[in-house]
């Protein structure tokens, strides 16, 4: 299927910008709903784009009357598993009512549209060393972001039922990528280690917790399973989105400092860690690659190498990766 026209919630954030790229390459029509400014290499590929917050039912009322999508893709998130600790009501407000509200709204505005509403597999907790968590499994969620996650899915199955509206559920493991915020591990690493670099300095590589196990995706793939799964997801199912397999960050860390260009060495930052964090956490994808054939095929290698290139060049530009578009799958 191609031609239709697909709104994005969250469109200025980092997928945001993924997935409106990969949705014009197809021929689809993207536009966006969202909060703050949008990329200009963004706003350039949408049909329209509508400033609201998603808990405004009255701002999505109006972009969903005027978009009429034939799909929609919830993004629109408080993303930070550190930051909901620090904010947990809010992180809470965004993700669950803001997947509320916009349901409600589809249900009066467009209610044959299919939503995929994106959560995200922190929702099952920790997981016994060397398995993969699927679809069945209970949610045991550890931080405000991963609660805020967890009910935003069971609204998003409960209101697609009740109301007989078209819902298909993601949950999205770890992913990364080109135009990442350094709030995160791997580009926070690439930042630290470009400035290094740059200064000839000898300031250690701070990190937080490196002993736990994640499984991540390169975020061009994950938006291809975005649209893979507009296209062939099953009304009503939840699906994982992830490699299937787990990579210390330790061994990351390590795979970063050997790409620095300068003697560089890690130190732990308490500031860093978690409060609570989940030792063990891997996917079983076997029901998206069922279902659609997707399958993650970005090396993680390739990943760190285009992140931190892309951080050298920023860092010596003096801006920031977040505001440069992302380049396009390899």
């Amino acid at each position: 299927m191609s031609g239709r026209s697909v709104l994005i919630t969250g469109v200025g954030g980092f997928v945001g910008g993924h997935l409106a790229r990969r949705l014009a390459d197809v021929g689809d029509r993207p536009s966006g709903f969202g909060v703050g400014a949008v990329p200009p290499w963004t706003a350039n590929l949408l049909e329209g784009c509508w400033s609201g917050d998603v808990v405004d039912g009255d701002a999505l009322a109006q972009a969903l009357a005027q978009a009429r999508p034939a799909a929609i893709v919830h993004l629109a998130a408080q993303s930070s598993g550190a930051a909901s600790f620090e904010h947990p009501v809010e992180t809470f407000h965004a993700n669950a009512v803001g997947t509320l509200t916009l349901l409600a709204q589809v249900r009066r505005h467009c209610a044959t549209a299919r939503v995929l509403v994106v959560s995200t597999g922190e929702i099952y907790g920790p997981q016994p060393p060397g398995t993969r968590v699927g679809e069945a499994s209970a949610f045991r969620p550890v931080s405000p972001y991963a609660l805020s996650k967890a009910v935003a899915d069971t609204i998003a199955e409960t209101c697609g039922r009740m109301w007989s509206l078209d819902v298909v559920r993601v949950r999205a493991f770890g992913h990364f990528g080109p135009g990442q915020s350094d709030r995160f591990f791997v580009p926070s690493l690439a930042r630290q280690i470009a400035e290094l670099e740059a200064g000839g300095g000898e300031e250690p590589i701070r990190v937080g917790n490196l002993d736990v196990t994640r499984d991540l995706t390169d975020v061009r793939d994950v938006v291809e399973a975005y649209r893979a799964l507009l296209d062939r997801g099953s009304r009503g199912a939840a699906y994982n989105v992830c490699r299937g397999f787990g990579v210390t960050l330790a061994d990351l860390a390590e795979a970063m400092i050997g790409r620095a260009r300068v003697p560089a060495r890690i130190e732990r930052d308490p500031a860093r860690v978690r409060p609570a964090d989940i030792p063990h956490l891997v996917g079983d994808p076997t029901a998206v690659h069922a279902a659609t054939g997707w399958k993650p095929h970005i090396p993680i290698e390739r990943t760190l190498d285009e992140v931190l290139d892309e951080w050298r060049s920023s860092v010596g530009a003096g801006s920031t990766p977040a505001v440069q578009p992302p380049k396009p799958a390899p």
